[in-house]
């Protein structure tokens, strides 16, 4: 049975690359990455990546936008192509070259983007129009 109420929801079927593609997003800039999960809601859903904003085609039951970061235990802050930079400058093992620094850099957003999928809840809390709501979340992936 489908409804308009989101708290018909139980469980949230999420992509892993979805999450650390959203809050990849918000971490470097600012996007406004949600997971969306669209009307009408039943017992078992699939939320998405979106980007906030007006939402077109749904006249009086709206879509949730859930935060990235509802998903996650913690968000590690992102590393920055200057901080990579800096860590291979200061190694005196290694002699800084763009190669180097772009290699080094692939592999510390690899390493971080593993950490984020490490940190997947089993369940997360959802804003609802009549309060906070529980799901369960099967990561697909």
């Amino acid at each position: 049975m489908s409804s308009t109420d989101p708290t018909a929801i139980r469980v949230l079927a999420v992509t892993a690359e979805d999450l650390v593609a959203a809050v990849e997003a918000n971490e470097r800039r600012d996007a406004d990455a949600v997971l969306r999960v669209t009307p009408p809601f039943s017992g078992r859903m699939r939320a998405r990546l979106h980007l906030d904003g007006a939402e077109h085609g749904y006249e009086s039951t709206q879509p949730l936008h859930i935060p990235p970061e509802r998903f996650v235990s913690e968000v590690p802050p992102a590393p920055t192509p200057d901080e990579t930079a800096d860590t291979l400058r200061n190694d005196p093992d290694e002699t800084y070259t763009q190669e180097r620094h772009r290699e080094r850099h692939e592999a510390v957003l690899s390493a971080w983007r593993q950490q984020l999928k490490e940190a997947t809840l089993d369940a997360a809390h959802i804003e609802t129009p009549s309060g906070e709501h529980e799901v369960r979340v099967t990561w697909l992936g």
